[in-house]
């Protein structure tokens, strides 16, 4: 099973958090299957505190064993914010060394008390989208019928948001 991972850093060596990050998910890769990871954006903060820094986000895509389970999946990100700095006690939206979102699960679709999937905002946030989009460009979402690049078309034709802009592409998790 493919499972997405967005990754997010708006507080002190942004590009180092989103690396530690990146090795501290490594281990949840398994199989075969290659793991893809997007080029990191600098983009605005959304819905945080006024005078908050731009944040570095990017999504990667990892092979999991078909029986793992999403809620343990996002208990290790929680985990790994928190080893990262990242206050279980905070306002919503204020800056963070590190934000883990649990994007999507292959075909599993859950609605439950702390998680959703597919994230219910995954289409609206173009800095979650847009990293999607470069490395899955075909990837059709539970409860979709457009893929993640088409989905990126027609966010960019609703908004004047400029494009992101590519920060570090490459290997930059090495």
């Amino acid at each position: 099973m493919r499972c997405g991972i967005a990754l997010g850093s708006n507080l002190g060596n942004r590009l180092s958090h989103l690396r530690k990050a990146w090795h501290l998910l490594a281990p949840l890769h398994h199989g075969a299957g290659s793991h893809l990871t997007s080029p990191v954006y600098e983009t605005a903060p959304v819905d945080c505190p006024a005078g908050s820094d731009d944040f570095l986000n990017a999504v990667v895509e990892w092979e999991v064993p078909d029986d793992s389970d999403p809620f343990l999946l996002l208990n290790r990100l929680h985990e790994i914010e928190k080893l990262m700095g990242r206050p279980e006690e905070r306002s919503r939206n204020s800056p963070r060394t590190l934000d883990l979102d649990l994007l999507y699960c292959g075909d599993l679709v859950i609605t439950a008390p702390g998680l959703v999937l597919p994230h219910p905002r995954l289409t609206e946030r173009r800095f979650v989208l847009e990293p999607l989009a470069d490395i899955n460009p075909g990837l059709i979402l539970p409860g979709q019928s457009l893929p993640a690049s088409a989905l990126l078309t027609k966010l960019a034709a609703s908004t004047a948001e400029p494009p992101l802009r590519i920060a570090f592409a490459g290997d930059w998790w090495r």
